[in-house]
């Protein structure tokens, strides 16, 4: 992805100082590989990550040159979604577009939908309008789960901000009450659909900043969307995939509504709430 010359994002909040360091003894190949069987498996891995206790272990977390390269990255690529939903939200739907703010942070946080890790992976909080990402999550994202690339690094920014456009356009509330009034199982299919959503708002964000990509870059992000599905990782932890308990989607699915948002660049194409099949 081209990014030279693309101005960096002034809502981008860095919170250094609460690392994991060497937490339970863990150096950064362990963390790695606890953060990957939080990620495939669903578990909330933090406890490991935090020496076995509720509370963060408070740790120094040196800014390393990736961790500025990639925060660099994050500012550059969040600028691009700004500019991207500010155009589309006042071309097809005659608003105006609020960014979130997009909170980098090395190792563990809090947000006021809780705490925030990379074994919870990036994550889009409503109640602060606020983004999480661990930068060490893009580490997972290729060593561990085999989506290399920064596009597909991107991609995750992208789906995360799709979270917030689903907040500004009031989508975000209505699934999350009607999922508080429903069955475990029904409330996993909603947030599926929720899922597929973004992932195709993702898709139209992308096919807006074509003349920031590079040859390759379209199949990162299809790889990574087919990585990040639900039955993949349930495959990958040595699972039978159980679509009762999906939440994201399959990889087939994932890749499919990255690809009908890129190839369409509406917002009304991503309406999987009204589909039929998914």
């Amino acid at each position: 992805m081209r990014l030279r010359g693309i101005r960096r994002s002034r809502n981008v909040e860095v919170r250094r100082g609460r690392g994991v360091g060497r937490a339970g003894g863990l150096g950064v190949v362990g963390v790695l590989a606890v953060l990957a069987i939080g990620y495939f498996t669903g578990i909330d891995v933090t406890p490991l990550l935090t020496g076995g206790g509720g509370a963060p272990v408070e740790r120094s977390a040196p800014v390393t040159a990736e961790d500025s390269e990639m925060t660099q990255f994050s500012a550059q690529v969040l600028a691009t979604t700004e500019d991207v939903w500010g155009k589309i939200f006042q071309e097809q739907l005659g608003e105006t577009y609020t960014p979130p703010k997009l909170v980098v942070f090395s190792g563990v946080t809090q947000s006021q939908c809780g705490g925030a890790s990379g074994a919870t992976g990036p994550f889009y909080c409503p109640a602060d309008q606020r983004a999480y990402l661990d930068t060490q999550f893009f580490d997972l994202l290729g060593q561990r789960m085999g989506a290399e690339g920064d596009f597909a690094a991107a991609y995750v920014i992208a789906h995360e901000v799709a979270h917030h456009v689903q907040n500004e356009l009031g989508i975000l509330p209505q699934v999350n009450a009607a999922r508080q009034q429903s069955s475990e199982v029904e409330a996993n299919a909603l947030t599926v659909r929720l899922e597929l959503m973004a992932d195709c708002l993702s898709g139209i964000w992308a096919s807006n900043v074509r003349g920031l990509m590079e040859k390759g870059d379209l199949d990162e992000a299809l790889n990574a969307a087919r990585k990040i599905g639900d039955d993949y990782l349930q495959r990958q932890a040595g699972r039978v995939p159980q679509p009762h308990t999906f939440t994201h989607g399959t990889s087939e699915q994932r890749s499919r509504w990255f690809a009908t948002g890129f190839e369409s660049g509406q917002i009304g194409s991503c309406d999987t709430f009204s589909a039929e099949s998914l």
